[in-house]
């Protein structure tokens, strides 16, 4: 949708991925023992540093930036401890002066870098510093996992593995888990929330799900600042939306400069988009989207008519590239495409995260 916006909007497509798989502070174990695989992955050079400052360039351009990414990229897989990757970490050397940590080689060896040699920052599960998340304004884009999963099982076994570069699946990489965390945390924090992005009047106002995991009780107020709102509609297994707003002339707060009213810390409102209500309405969740985080809304960028529009978005989607099918073809293919011990994988892993998916629903606008 904001690839349509390009004279104010940059969009950019899951930049971690490149830190989390291929680089010195690579956290995955995916390509951990193919070198060649991270070679020619042209990523090899990539940290969470790099990936930064490509932002910081790209937004000095005078755009917005419109990031879509997944949680699980900021975070250490299977519910490790987080500490800080090292290139954007800061040790103190003195009276009023820090410095960076070292540039990524990380624990001295190139080889399974994490976990790193750096200190963990208190409560925060990512390898991201608090302040620098700060920068951000997150939504969140979540789908059911029923539809995501046999979806991206698909691009792990022929014939897209070829395309995608999987070549086993992996169920912790769903990302249920390490959303819902990021998701509490950042309220936890006061860097999202109280306020709740818009909810029709029969979306209810009390919150009878299951508690957070750091403890928190969600909290589902009637949005107290910018109305109407929503989330961007990038089809992905759970995504991230971080909006850096940081100096932007349109008048938008990054979540770094939340208010305080009586005490109580004010950040950006909640905003979570379930992927299917955006498929149901998607012209009306955009709309919302776009009053919640201050972007103008004009019918046109529902609108891919354009040649410019098709190149932009198969360019910026290349590396994910794949046939779309409707969640009823799916699911009817499950045994039939990918055989019985195919399909038994697809359900165990379906099931393990409807509960951390049900817990972000609770909390998905309605318009």
């Amino acid at each position: 949708v904001f690839m349509t916006q390009r004279d104010t909007l940059k969009a950019v497509h899951e930049p971690f991925g490149d830190a989390f798989y291929y680089g010195s502070e690579r956290l995955s174990s995916r390509y951990e023992d193919d070198v060649s695989g991270r070679e020619d992955s042209g990523f090899t050079q990539s940290t969470y540093r790099t990936i930064l400052d490509r932002f910081e360039r790209e937004a000095s351009e005078g755009k917005r930036l419109v990031i879509k990414d997944m949680a699980y990229y900021l975070f250490p897989p299977d519910a490790a401890p987080a500490s800080i990757a090292p290139s954007v970490g800061r040790v103190k050397r003195g009276v009023g002066t820090t410095e960076a940590m070292n540039n990524g080689t990380t624990n001295g060896t190139t080889r399974a870098p994490y976990p790193y040699n750096s200190d963990a920052e208190p409560n925060n599960p990512t390898v991201i510093p608090r302040d620098t998340l700060g920068n951000f304004h997150f939504t969140f884009l979540i789908r059911h996992p029923r539809s995501s999963i046999p979806s991206y099982y698909r691009c792990c076994v022929p014939p897209l593995d070829k395309v995608t570069g999987f070549y086993d699946f992996m169920p912790s990489e769903a990302g249920y888990e390490e959303l819902r965390r990021l998701f509490d945390y950042l309220r936890s924090i006061g860097q999202v929330g109280p306020g709740m992005a818009h909810r029709d009047s029969n979306a209810g106002s009390a919150y009878d799900g299951p508690k957070s995991l750091d403890g928190v009780e969600p909290r589902n107020e009637v949005p107290s600042t910018n109305g109407v709102h929503s989330s961007q509609g990038v089809d992905s297994l759970d995504g991230v939306d971080p909006f850096n707003g940081a100096g932007h002339p349109n008048g938008v707060h990054d979540s770094n400069s939340a208010d305080s009213s009586n005490g109580v810390t004010q950040g950006v409102e909640v905003c979570v988009i379930d992927a299917d209500d955006l498929l149901d309405n998607p012209a009306g969740i955009v709309e919302a989207f776009c009053k919640s985080t201050g972007l103008d809304f004009t019918p046109d960028m529902l609108d891919w008519s354009t040649e410019a529009d098709q190149q932009q978005a198969e360019e910026a989607f290349r590396k994910w590239k794949k046939k779309v099918k409707s969640v009823k073809d799916e699911n009817s293919e499950w045994a039939e495409k990918f055989g019985d011990e195919g399909a038994r994988i697809i359900r165990q892993a379906v099931d393990a995260n409807i509960e951390d998916y049900e817990y972000l629903k609770q909390f998905a606008i309605k318009v």
